[in-house]
């Protein structure tokens, strides 16, 4: 078989979603794994997904990229510091789910979350990125660097974009022409109420919701195709997940 490479949307600490995502695959010795960030806050078992995520590695190979609710918790597990926002969004089942955990096992995951990318540009000049980025010449001139993990206007961009608009138009979004493809999560699909990845342009969102009442999705980004999880709100049928939270998510 072919070796496959599978991108996957925000997790949010839904582990038996996780669980179900990569027994669905099947995966052979070859194929590699893209994560695009938010492996934590929503669901119970966000310690455990990272638990989980750092065994899968040993045996295949995975690329993780870092969101902005996974830097809300390497803030915690190297400072001990809290934030309301970040508490109000899904912090506190985070720092439930590392009840009886020890002070090397957190450091054990500080360190992996420390390791994580901030994007990812593979060798046919594909991006992987939580969010985003502004900067007209790419991630790598990025002055900002939080927009990696929260900008929305990439996305909003490409998915308003008039379809026909040629891309040697001097109308053309820059940044949309930089690279191949480019790969997302951070924004649910679900806000569109589309349940399914999306594609705008050459942008391809994997965030379908699974926070909410969506599923947990793997593409596959060469021929794009997709397997999802069940919603994996009925794996976790006593728990609100981030469904009890405002829908101007973060």
């Amino acid at each position: 078989m072919e070796p496959r490479t599978f991108t996957i949307g925000d997790i949010h600490g839904g582990l038996l979603g996780l669980r179900q995502l990569i027994d669905k695959l099947e995966l052979q010795q070859n194929d590699t794994l893209i994560f695009l960030g938010d492996y934590v806050d929503g669901w119970s078992e966000s310690a455990q997904v990272i638990d989980y995520l750092m065994k899968l590695r040993e045996k295949h190979d995975c690329i993780f990229i870092k969101g902005n609710h996974d830097e809300y918790c390497e803030n915690w597990l190297r400072s001990g510091i809290t934030n309301d926002i970040w508490l109000f969004h899904g912090g506190v089942k985070t720092i439930e789910s590392y009840e009886g955990y020890t002070e090397y096992d957190k450091l054990q995951h500080l360190q992996f979350i420390e390791q994580m990318k901030l994007f990812h540009i593979d060798a046919d000049n594909r991006l992987f990125i939580h969010a985003g980025f502004s900067s007209m010449h790419g991630p790598q001139k990025e002055v900002y660097e939080s927009n990696f993990n929260w900008d929305r206007t990439l996305w909003e961009t490409a998915i308003s974009l008039d379809k026909t608009l040629d891309k040697d138009s001097p109308l053309y979004p820059k940044r949309l022409t930089l690279f191949h493809e480019i790969y997302i999560g951070h924004t649910p699909t679900t806000r569109y109420n589309q349940f399914e990845p999306m594609n705008g342009a050459n942008v391809w969102n994997v965030d379908t919701g699974a926070a909410f009442k969506g599923r947990l999705t793997a593409l596959n980004i060469d021929t794009k195709e997709f397997i999802q999880s069940e919603e994996v709100r009925k794996l976790y049928p006593k728990e609100k997940g981030r469904n009890s939270m405002p829908y101007l998510v973060i």
